[in-house]
């Protein structure tokens, strides 16, 4: 997909090649949502006008030109396999933080009002993966496990796979506590402050990006590109649940082309 083909210039594409891959990022523009979820907002439950939100799904889908696969997510490690049956009108909901598939036209995506979305794609289009990274998911593996389960369906090594990082909250406003930094394996006296800057006492500003950057290239991913984006600092083109309380859900979605396979 070409920038130029985007209903919203501020939605957001990976800066890679990978012939075969679609990928894009939602920002919270472009849709018919109200109010706070003003106006793309991808997720029903939240208080918006469900039938905003079904005509907002719609909307992407046809940007996209397919059906798009959401999750429940559970800021856990679960990988879900997707196949064609999953983007079929009224399949089950798979509970799990990422998804992988080698099917052309199968979204994979994942939704985020301030967690780190994350694309994966494998050399050739053989396989793409989306995982939702908040820093439980992030601390327990579930980047690694969406990196294992792409290079598995596309028999290829973790060197060979293009990573990008979308919009998430930032390093200026991520504040956490000393749990988060022992998830880590950092201790208060002796957070590396490329992760963790001592901001109150008790508190530490975290660098999501970058704790996902070091996981991803200890596990020996090569090429990682994206987050630089502040979800929280950019109230007119992200949702921020840290921000805001009560708002809306961007997705992050990646899929091979159906041209593709043809």
């Amino acid at each position: 997909m070409q920038a130029e083909s985007l209903p919203h210039a501020d939605w957001l594409l990976p800066d890679w090649n990978v012939p075969g891959v679609g990928a894009l990022m939602t920002t919270r523009r472009g849709g018919l949502s109200q109010g706070l979820f003003e106006s793309l907002n991808l997720r029903e439950g939240l208080g918006d006008d469900p039938a905003a939100v079904s005509k907002n799904k719609a909307l992407l889908s046809g940007v996209i030109g397919a059906q798009l696969v959401f999750l429940n997510q559970v800021h856990g490690v679960n990988v879900v396999h997707l196949r064609e049956a999953d983007a079929a009108a009224g399949a089950p909901v798979h509970t799990a933080d990422a998804s992988v598939t080698t099917e052309p036209g199968v979204v994979c995506t994942a939704q985020v009002a301030d967690c780190l979305p994350v694309l994966f794609a494998a050399p050739s289009a053989r396989a793409v993966g989306a995982a939702h990274a908040g820093w439980r998911g992030l601390a327990g593996g579930v980047l690694e496990a969406t990196l294992g389960a792409v290079c598995k369906l596309a028999q290829c090594s973790t060197s060979d796979v293009q990573v990008w990082l979308g919009a998430c909250i930032g390093p200026r406003r991520f504040e956490v506590g000393a749990d988060v930094l022992a998830a880590f394996g950092a201790s208060a006296t002796g957070a590396d402050p490329a992760f963790f800057v001592q901001h109150t006492p008790g508190k530490w500003l975290a660098n999501l990006p970058q704790l996902a950057r070091e996981r991803l290239r200890a596990a020996g991913v090569q090429s990682i590109s994206g987050g630089q984006w502040c979800a929280v600092e950019d109230a007119s083109r992200f949702f921020s649940f840290r921000r805001d309380g009560v708002t809306g859900r961007m997705a992050a979605a990646i899929w091979i082309e159906r041209r593709h396979a043809a």
